[in-house]
């Protein structure tokens, strides 16, 4: 896996007419080539890409990038690349941050309905978390740093997701599930930003 940055100036943003969550998406895509096949794209199968905006200032706009294969040199900005190194994903305890998309799937409708609230958020993360995501995130370090909506248009159509940033201290319960995690990102909404896990380490309990 390799990690990067994308750093965009205030004209690289203008020139790529960024404005939008979906002007993000359309760069980030830009630099790689699809490598799946038409019949693994029907499939459903991971496009190798995680991203996520960490905004920035007046100057200069920050995108962390996660991909199975390395980024090519945009026309604007920079990108700088590293591959995850050997025994990263080997440790029992990280400090993380990840923006998510919280939602449940209705029983009844099937329809995908938002978890809304900070308690709602926190309870799905820390049950999927153990669930299906293969960690338990610790309750009493856990914090929402943000909650919000975010609105794409693509066309006609507005996509409208639930956004939720959450910091934290994890510790890992089933390595298999969690490398995958960290690979393909956790919830929905990956092609827009969400389900990167940004992790470091931890050796000291109360290190964050």
């Amino acid at each position: 896996m390799i990690a990067s940055v994308l750093r965009l100036s205030r004209r690289d943003c203008k020139a790529l007419r960024i404005t939008d969550p979906y002007s993000i998406h359309r760069v980030v895509y830009s630099l790689f080539e699809d490598t799946r096949s038409d019949a693994e794209k029907r499939a459903s199968k991971p496009n190798g890409i995680l991203y996520a905006d960490k905004g920035g200032d007046f100057h200069q706009r920050q995108i962390l990038l996660l991909s199975d294969r390395e980024p090519m040199q945009p026309e604007y900005g920079e990108v700088v690349s590293k591959p995850i190194p050997d025994g990263f994903l080997h440790h029992d305890r990280y400090g993380f941050e990840v923006t998510v998309n919280p939602s449940r799937r209705n029983s009844a409708s099937r329809k995908l309905v938002p978890v809304k609230g900070r308690e709602a958020v926190i309870e799905w993360f820390i049950e999927r978390a153990k669930s299906s995501w293969g960690f338990e995130a610790t309750p009493e370090h856990l914090q929402i740093q943000r909650l919000g909506v975010q609105q794409i248009k693509k066309g006609e159509q507005i996509l409208t997701h639930g956004s939720a940033t959450l910091k934290g201290e994890l510790q890992v319960i089933d390595r298999e599930r969690f490398v995958r995690s960290f690979e393909q990102g956790i919830g929905r909404g990956r092609a827009f930003g969400f389900g990167l896990l940004q992790i470091v380490p931890l050796s000291n309990p109360f290190e964050l």
